[in-house]
């Protein structure tokens, strides 16, 4: 792994980053809390049975992972311009991190339809991009062929997501040519009526074109269509668990739909739903849940995820759950995209992201009983100089140890983790590494936490009969000893 050297900060630097006032919300009780609860939520004592030769020995122990999830997205992968970068970027994911959010979003995946991306082509590689003069303007930037990334990942031995399955998001999920096969007229008045200087038929909101209508109305407007769509997501999910269901551990069945439950759009039984983004299948939440249910692996968990941090949130869960579906873990987004917020924090000026404000949206969701994988965080440098540098890295710090220290967080996943690399109106100084790939302070917040302050070595002694105990993080281990006649042995062991 490469060895980057932590720029050295000045105590009056630091101090004049943050205000008194943020300070006083992170002062030393709060951190104390934060230290017991991660204590208590994130280690764990172990014994374990060692061979005869290791009968009152000193033994070794060693973490070697984490349970915990610390992972990034990866849509970057061969992207950024230079075998150098790649090479930079690559080297984080099985180190850094120890789990890769893959991009399976349906408009790039399958850009043509019935051609989906899976084996990469010349415009997949490393070459290609390297000699693009203009990568943000490709259709498939910051989406990768899944072949090479799964293969990597599955090479580093990383933990792999796949995110997302079904999503009602015209800008970034439904691919352009199925929209195209709403009827004609529909999309024409979605365009005239709501984007008349756009002269695209491809509307961000095709909701517009169905105003008025119930969704049984559209359903008898749209009876093709409405066959179509329920079709091909039950076909997308099919075709991709085939293909992945054994290699990928986790998957975001169904992203951001929390909004349509509360407003009433799911209706047990219908074939079409009005959602907020413009037609969906009927009920889709549901039915997303029961297909991936029926094809993908037990062992597979599948997420829910949302931004929508609500009480529908959590009643849409427990009415899932109660309904049936396999559910085993809910997303939850936090995006702090405008730099002026996290100045604002900083500051004292805001409370977004406060102790009190986290724990209590985290209390909120955690009542629908399961884990939390806070599955897509940003956090950005305001100004994008050394002092907004010293602003996110400290924001991180605080919020990455809060969140690590809470019963339900079972994973953290950091969004874009270079510089200039995330999708249109996210913020472009948002990551761990410039765009040119050297580390940000930042990186060494969470570097420094990951594998210092949350990694356990320690040195203890086995009994008569070869037990050893400890206390560590939660993870896999070597334990290692010098036997009688001076051979070196060791075992790999889990604590949980």
């Amino acid at each position: 792994m490469t060895h980057y050297q932590e720029p050295q900060l000045s105590r009056e630097e630091i101090d004049a980053a943050f205000s008194d006032a943020y300070r006083a919300l992170w002062n030393d009780d709060e951190q104390r809390r934060i230290d017991a609860d991660i204590e208590k939520n994130r280690k764990a004592d172990g014994e374990f049975q060692l061979p005869a030769s290791a009968a009152g020995r000193e033994v070794r122990a060693e973490q070697l992972s984490h349970d915990f999830i610390f992972g990034a997205h990866i849509f970057n992968f061969d992207q950024l311009g230079s075998d150098e970068c790649n090479a930079r970027y690559k080297e984080l994911y099985g180190t850094l991190f120890n789990s890769a959010t893959i991009a399976f979003y349906w408009k790039t995946l399958e850009l043509e339809e019935g051609r989906p991306r899976f084996r990469p082509e010349y415009r997949d590689t490393a070459e290609f991009w390297n000699r693009c003069p203009d990568p943000k303007h490709q259709p498939h930037w910051r989406r990768p062929a899944v072949d090479p990334v799964v293969e990597f990942c599955l090479s580093k031995g990383i933990r792999l997501h796949g995110h997302t399955l079904v999503w009602g998001n015209n800008s970034w999920q439904i691919p352009d040519w199925l929209i195209n096969r709403i009827p004609f007229d529909y999309l024409k008045k979605a365009n005239l009526e709501h984007n008349p200087n756009n002269h695209t038929l491809l509307s961000e909101a095709t909701s517009y074109a169905f105003e008025g209508m119930t969704a049984r109305e559209m359903e008898q407007a749209l009876p093709e269509y409405t066959t179509l769509l329920n079709t091909l997501m039950a076909k997308r999910i099919i075709e991709i668990a085939m293909r992945y269901g054994d290699k990928i551990d986790s998957w975001d069945v169904v992203n951001e739909s929390a909004t349509d439950y509360g407003r009433g759009n799911m209706v047990p039984g219908s074939k079409l739903c009005k959602s907020c983004y413009g037609p969906m299948p009927g009920d889709y939440t549901y039915r997303g849940f029961k297909f991936a249910e029926g094809v993908f692996p037990a062992e597979a968990k599948l997420n829910i995820n949302d931004y929508n941090l609500s009480e529908d949130y959590v009643k849409q869960v427990r009415n899932l759950r109660a309904r049936g579906c396999k559910i085993d873990i809910m997303g939850a987004q936090m995006h702090l995209f405008d730099p002026q917020i996290c100045q604002d924090i900083a500051d004292g000026k805001s409370l977004v992201q406060s102790p009190r404000e986290v724990r209590e949206t985290m209390a909120c969701i955690s009542r629908a009983g399961l884990p939390i994988h806070l599955s897509e965080i940003t956090i950005t440098s305001p100004g994008g100089d050394r002092r907004g540098e010293i602003v996110q890295a400290g924001i991180a710090r605080n919020l990455y140890r809060l969140w690590f220290s809470l019963e339900s967080m079972m994973g953290i996943t950091w969004w874009n983790v270079v510089d200039g690399c995330g999708a249109p109106g996210e913020p472009s100084v948002s990551g761990l590494f410039t765009r040119e790939m050297e580390p940000k302070l930042s990186y060494f917040a969470l570097e420094k936490l990951i594998h210092h302050e949350w990694h356990t070595e320690t040195v203890c002694r086995a009994d008569a009969e070869g037990i050893v105990a400890f206390r560590g993080f939660r993870g896999n281990y070597r334990l290692s000893w010098t036997a009688a006649d001076g051979s070196e042995e060791s075992m790999v062991c889990h604590l949980k």
